[in-house]
């Protein structure tokens, strides 16, 4: 039964469904073609949807846009990108060659995500490598999740290209399926973007269905198919399972999820703590989470950077740790919290990486004070002799601000408020003419640090700022 006529007939035609949707004329013939009381045909429908639907329990989806950053720059831009291998990375000539994603054109080719863009090339010389442009998909992002939105207001963004939905409670929608269906159609003819969508009981079976058909593929995974469709898969495919557990599990003789499924769970708690009783139930398909529309607090917020060339000492370093800190402050203030913590990364050109941290002396939003911390942290725990190929500065011990107790300074409390006017004053203006508008003179001495306050180029996995609702971005 299509899902235009159980919600009209449900008296359900909602904003989502305009005249022109519904297809009056099929309307029309069904109920021509069944003599029985009007009434009686609506219970029927409404009841050959509702077994569709668990009298207890929970249908969520999974929502997973395919190619994320490559599908969008196709849809901007079809006549260069479609039917092409393409592939995401940032500028081979200042070195941060690293595929982000690639096309599935690509992927057939042997491109995969994390390879280098040297590699990449050799290995298909016709690759079209896009610089990333994180402004545009934050766009596309809020509008597939606006799509998704109109069906139930329990969303849950998780990435950039990824959410659950809680639709126990859409059945004027249609079945599980024809929600699926016609999300997963709109947001292709709407935005001419793919995804796959899973359905589950829960959210970790969810997750795991919309992997098992790429692209643009629709699963159900129910908990009676999990011996038959994951207990044969090895263990690092389980989501939630990384590869450093995965190790450990096979050191134990555990190499596959129905393994897993069947490990005593005490030996598991003895191995892995409090996760252990996590991975008994992941192995057999249960999953208690449920899908929250309010995002929690960011436990982070960080920024990192790959330079173009190795930086030595702290003079070539402090510009951009000085971008680095004014950065993550900007994204501090905006979700109105303080940090009481900071985190220097820092990564050599052999790809090793330090991290240190520090408390600092009181919750702070000020760009000021992060830098300063870090730049101590830098001279502190770093040879400044020695190279450097990516640094990274995050926040940490994030509390909203009005809960804070922010300690003034005994000898500079009379230019807090002051201080406070100014800054406001410039992410007003930054807001509204871009980060560029007011500079320090610090952050006009290297060109590098110029693109991160570039919200085209800038973006890591850890910026989610966007995703805090889904109302339309209007930058």
């Amino acid at each position: 039964m299509n899902l235009y006529i159980i919600a009209f007939l449900r008296g359900n035609v909602t904003k989502n469904f305009t005249a022109s949707k519904v297809d009056l004329t099929l309307i029309e013939r069904y109920s021509k073609s069944d003599n029985r009381d009007p009434e009686d045909k609506k219970v029927d429908i409404v009841h050959n949807v509702d077994q569709y639907y668990p009298t207890s329990g929970r249908v969520i989806l999974h929502v997973d846009m395919n190619a994320f950053y490559c599908s969008v720059h196709e849809a901007e831009n079809p006549d260069q990108y479609r039917g092409k291998a393409t592939a995401v990375a940032g500028s081979v000539e200042l070195r941060k060659g690293i595929i982000v994603t690639c096309s599935y054109v690509a992927r057939r080719l042997g491109i995969s995500t994390g390879m280098q863009v040297q590699k990449a090339l050799r290995i298909c010389p016709s690759l079209i490598v896009i610089k990333p442009d994180f402004h545009l998909y934050r766009k596309y992002s809020n509008a597939f999740m606006q799509i998704a939105y109109s069906y139930t207001p329990l969303l849950e963004a998780v990435s950039i290209d990824e959410c659950y939905l809680d639709i126990t409670g859409s059945r004027q929608f249609g079945t599980p399926m024809e929600i699926a269906e016609t999300i997963q159609r709109r947001i292709m003819e709407e935005l001419g973007l793919p995804c796959s969508i899973g359905i589950a009981p829960n959210k970790l079976l969810a997750k795991m269905a919309s992997d098992l058909k790429k692209p643009n593929g629709i699963s159900v995974l129910r908990l009676r198919d999990v011996p038959n469709i994951l207990w044969d898969k090895p263990c690092n495919e389980m989501f939630g399972i990384g590869g450093k557990t995965a190790e450990k599990l096979r050191k134990l003789g555990i190499y596959s999820i129905g393994q897993l499924a069947a490990a005593d769970e005490t030996m598991l708690v003895e191995n892995f703590g409090v996760m252990g009783s996590w991975l008994k139930r992941a192995g057999n398909g249960i999953d208690h989470g449920i899908v929250n529309p309010e995002r929690e607090q960011s436990k982070s917020i960080g920024h990192t950077t790959t330079l173009p060339r190795d930086v030595v000492g702290l003079a070539e370093v402090r510009p951009i740790l000085l971008n680095l800190s004014d950065q993550v402050a900007r994204r501090l203030r905006k979700q109105g919290l303080v940090a009481s913590g900071v985190q220097l990364t820092i990564r050599t050109p052999d790809m090793k990486t330090i991290t240190r941290s520090r408390q600092l002396e009181a919750p702070s939003e000020s760009g000021e004070d992060i830098y300063k911390s870090v730049c101590d942290l830098y001279v502190r725990h770093w040879n400044g002799e020695k190279p450097v190929r990516l640094l990274g500065v995050t926040l940490q011990g994030l509390i909203a601000k009005e809960e804070s107790a922010i300690q003034l300074d005994l000898f500079d409390y009379e230019q807090q408020p002051k201080k406070e006017s100014l800054t406001k004053a410039m992410d007003m203006l930054r807001n509204k003419f871009g980060e560029n508008a007011v500079l320090t003179a610090g952050m006009l001495s290297d060109t590098h640090s110029a693109r991160l306050r570039n919200h085209k180029e800038r973006g890591t996995s850890l910026q989610k700022d966007n995703l805090l609702s889904v109302e339309s971005d209007n930058e």
